[in-house]
């Protein structure tokens, strides 16, 4: 029963492990590197890592950026695997 009430204690004092706490422990933020740091202390960006968005051309598209709160409300019937699969 002591062993059960020690590791009680034990877990207990445990936290949230932050980029603060714990000796080799860096949580980053998920951006990833760039380029890489030469030995003079400078970065060098490099062009294969850096990220690039394809954007397609969108003239004479005729939906709008924002959607209204004040639409109408439309009333769609549910779809199935058979409208799928269907061929025309």
């Amino acid at each position: 029963m002591q062993e059960v009430i020690r590791g009680i204690f034990r877990g207990a004092k445990r936290g949230v492990m932050t980029a603060k706490k714990g000796r080799n422990f860096y949580k980053g933020n998920r951006t990833g590197s760039m380029g890489s740091h030469t030995k003079h202390g400078k970065y060098v960006v490099d062009l294969g890592k850096v990220r690039t968005y394809v954007v397609p051309d969108l003239t004479g598209c005729e939906l709008r950026p924002y959607v209204s709160h004040r639409g109408e409300k439309l009333k769609v019937d549910p779809c199935s695997a058979a409208a799928f699969t269907a061929t025309e």
